[in-house]
């Protein structure tokens, strides 16, 4: 038998969805998606995770403990580097020492 996991009555499929809809981030905005993305792409997300990064932060030093909390979480993602696609640029057997 599967548990099954809401928050505020939408299922959580996944531990990554969980974490969206229990803290209302999209990992994908601040780690980047695990496909590519384009450099235009790529520059249109890390703008829009700066000006949330920026509202949070804002929202933390007024007093809001949860915004505080969330912008350190989204900080932290904004320094990981999804494996799959972290793998993805690492072909083995293809360096200079193969």
């Amino acid at each position: 038998m599967r548990m099954r996991t809401f928050v505020a009555g939408q299922e959580a499929v996944s531990e990554t969805e969980f974490a969206e809809l229990a803290l209302g981030l999209d990992v994908d905005l601040f780690r980047g998606p695990l496909e590519p993305e384009t450099d235009s792409e790529r520059a249109a997300r890390e703008d829009a995770a700066r000006d949330v990064l920026a509202d949070l932060r804002e929202q933390g030093e007024a007093g809001d403990e949860i915004a505080a909390w969330d912008a350190l979480y989204a900080d932290a993602l904004t320094h990981t580097v999804p494996f799959l696609r972290a793998a993805s640029g690492h072909r083995p057997g293809t360096g200079e020492a193969a």
